[in-house]
């Protein structure tokens, strides 16, 4: 099996090296939509990336990863509605609705590009700490474990309604200006995001599939699969754990503050714990473990549920339901089991050759 990842995560990165060098070549004469849409899906890719790491290395599933995925997007909003603000001196709609003089002072701290880019990362891996103490510290984990963070994702979103959040509740925050320069919405932003989201695929791929082949890697293998005989023999798991989930919030953070400029406005929608499943189900299709079947499942479930979006939007829910009965019934690991369960079936099918009749 170990071959079988080396082989899909060599021609993943092939193939994202190309998409990458295609983007910057000649996204510039691609049409927007198609750049828009490559974008996305890079961005879904790492949210299912940061899913993977966890359930698949660590054998625990988060189904509250649009919570760190939102932080990011809402951080993101912040910085573009403080520069647009900054080029036309207009508050935003929704500031101007609750009635408020300007923005709050605190916002100011997102003026900056680099204090923004680092609180993408600090802030979602913050949120995770605290949860993430409480829970593993109480040991926490199972099946209760993912019904306590999709609660909590729940009722982030339910805070997020608020108008007096001052995050511009159910409307959300839109009207953005520019990106690093570029008019929002543009084919150069397009370009510059999709290129940015590309990289961050390549190099959380590269770099989580280093991790994982290393020590920490293994005691987070040896934790899905015994943790209390590793508990028995010293380690403690706790902090462990901790470092992982840390780090696969700030991957979801980068995810959302990469994918919000995409599409132009955040709303509590993204709290919605419907997201946070079908990220589950994306890595389950392709296969968990190895970072390499959240790239897959990811990539191929959203550029269906795009085609489709088109041509047969009422049927989608069935299509996903089938494919996680596929998955359910046939291919335990997803997609990256297709080819050994394939020699199964085929050898199965064919007839036996020089074997002894009875």
């Amino acid at each position: 099996m170990s071959s079988v990842f080396d082989r899909t995560a060599s021609a993943i990165t092939g193939l994202l090296l190309v998409m990458l060098i295609a983007l910057l070549l000649l996204g510039h004469g691609m049409p927007v939509y198609l750049v828009n849409l490559a974008g996305q899906v890079m961005c879904f890719v790492l949210l299912a990336m940061a899913v993977d790491l966890m359930w698949g290395s660590a054998g625990i599933l988060s189904l509250g990863h649009g919570l760190f995925f939102a932080i990011g997007g809402y951080i993101a909003a912040m910085h573009l509605l403080r520069t647009a603000f900054a080029a036309t001196h207009v508050l935003p709609d929704f500031i101007q609705f609750m009635g408020n003089g300007g923005f709050p002072g605190w916002w100011a701290l997102f003026d900056s590009s680099l204090f923004t880019a680092l609180a993408v990362l600090v802030v979602p891996a913050l949120a995770a700490f605290v949860f993430g103490y409480v829970s593993f510290r109480s040991r926490v984990n199972g099946v209760y474990f993912s019904i306590i963070t999709q609660a909590l994702t729940y009722t982030a979103m339910l805070l997020m309604f608020r108008n007096d959040t001052g995050f511009g509740g159910n409307n959300g925050m839109t009207g953005f200006h520019a990106i690093a320069g570029l008019p929002a919405g543009g084919g150069d932003a397009g370009v510059l995001l999709a290129s940015l989201a590309t990289a961050a695929v390549l190099v959380c791929l590269i770099g989580g599939r280093t991790l994982l082949a290393s020590r920490f890697g293994r005691l987070l293998a040896a934790i899905r699969d015994d943790e209390p005989r590793l508990r028995f023999l010293g380690y403690n798991t706790l902090w462990l754990k901790l470092v992982a989930w840390c780090l696969s919030a700030s991957v979801a953070g980068v995810a959302g503050a990469l994918y919000v400029p995409q599409v132009g406005i955040i709303n509590p929608s993204l709290l919605d714990p419907a997201l946070s499943l079908e990220v589950a189900v994306w890595v389950a299709v392709g296969g968990r473990g190895g970072l390499c079947g959240a790239v897959l499942g990811a990539t191929l479930i959203n550029l269906l549920r795009s085609w489709m979006a088109a041509s047969a939007p009422l049927l989608w829910p069935f299509v996903l339901s089938l494919l996680v009965l596929l998955v359910v019934l046939a291919l335990p690991n997803g997609l990256l089991d297709m080819r050994n369960r394939s020699r199964g079936w085929m050898h199965s099918l064919l007839p036996a050759v020089g074997r002894p009749r009875p």
